[in-house]
């Protein structure tokens, strides 16, 4: 299939927080955009009117040494409140030339950009509005199929059933209290009588204690666990798991193990919010997921459509914009 987009210019407007890098660049990916990453760091009181006030004046938006100085790009690319401002100001400016495109819901009306994407278990719809189960990442099945292909010589040599533990921590949503971490370290003790060896990656939220549960819970068993040090294995651990057992605070990283089509189990440390129960019970239903018991009999095998919501959005992205393109040809690059 030709890609409209590929090789045409992309800016990526972000505050630089890697969930939300992620989102974008796993877009970016999908077009073949040719991308510039324009991190934003407005000064106070700009930063706390985010995302409904200006662009902070030093900038000079669109000014001569201004990071968003002409020729501005085909499509732009922005997620997180301090991108608002900033991505209105370009569609103000750059419109139609430059597509606009907002991940996650923007919360100034639906004019901030041309399009918007949310997941769906957001409440914003509208008529340049879509919606996807989980959020848009890197992880296409190319890019995974090509990582299984040559897997690193530490998990080539791993018995199976290879079981990765993706981990979490305490967000808006969850708490991790003394008996949630129990309870989970209870849990996968019980799985590795049944596991070969373990994929362990903790994120920049996994508490300390949490970890220490989870290092103790399966010593037993041949392992690599990472310890936060050199390259992050988690794109090998993603690609050559034979099984999951996500913590389910985090929507990125339940939605990335469910890009591989494998048994994801997932661990909620207690009831989280509604936003997070519409999430995780769509998964259940796609067949992606089930709950991570608290004694495992044994790895359950199952298989379900991969979810690759990068694809989705960017072939809306492709479709709308090739619409505006026809209706405006002299307005839109060639």
């Amino acid at each position: 299939m030709d890609h409209p987009l590929a090789g045409r210019t992309g800016w990526l407007i972000t505050d630089g927080k890697p969930g939300m890098d992620v989102q974008v660049k796993g877009v970016a990916d999908a077009l073949g955009l040719d991308y510039q990453l324009k991190l934003v760091a407005p000064r106070e009181p700009f930063r706390m009117l985010s995302p409904w006030g200006p662009v902070d004046p030093r900038e000079q938006f669109s000014g001569l040494g201004s990071p968003f100085a002409p020729p501005f790009p085909d499509l732009a690319l922005a997620t997180g409140r301090l991108s608002i401002p900033y991505i209105r100001t370009l569609k103000r400016r750059a419109s139609p030339g430059t597509y606009c495109v907002v991940l996650q819901d923007p919360k100034t009306g639906p004019n901030t950009a041309d399009l918007i994407w949310v997941p769906e278990h957001d409440k914003r719809r509208g008529y340049n509005v879509i919606s996807t189960m989980t959020s848009p990442h890197s992880f296409s099945p190319a890019r995974l199929a090509d990582l299984r292909a040559k897997p690193p010589a530490s998990i080539a040599a791993l018995p199976h059933p290879r079981v990765a533990l993706i981990l979490g921590g305490p967000s808006g949503a969850y708490s991790y209290d003394a008996a949630s971490i129990d309870r989970l370290a209870a849990s996968i003790a019980s799985l590795a009588a049944h596991a070969g060896s373990f994929l362990i990656t903790p994120s920049r939220r996994t508490p300390p204690e949490l970890l220490a549960a989870v290092d103790t819970a399966t010593s037993a068993r041949p392992r690599i666990l990472w310890d936060g040090s050199g390259t992050n294995p988690y794109p090998d651990f993603l690609a050559n798991a034979d099984a999951f057992v996500v913590t389910g605070d985090s929507v990125n990283m339940t939605g990335e193990a469910c890009a591989t089509g494998r048994p994801v189990y997932v661990f909620e440390p207690g009831p989280g919010s509604v936003k997070f129960a519409l999430f995780h019970a769509a998964l259940r239903r796609h067949g992606a997921t089930r709950p991570l018991p608290e004694t495992m009999g044994r790895i359950e095998a199952w298989t379900y459509p991969p979810l690759d919501s990068a694809k989705v959005i960017a072939a809306e992205i492709e479709r709308r914009w090739l619409r505006r393109k026809a209706v405006l040809p002299g307005l839109m690059p060639a």
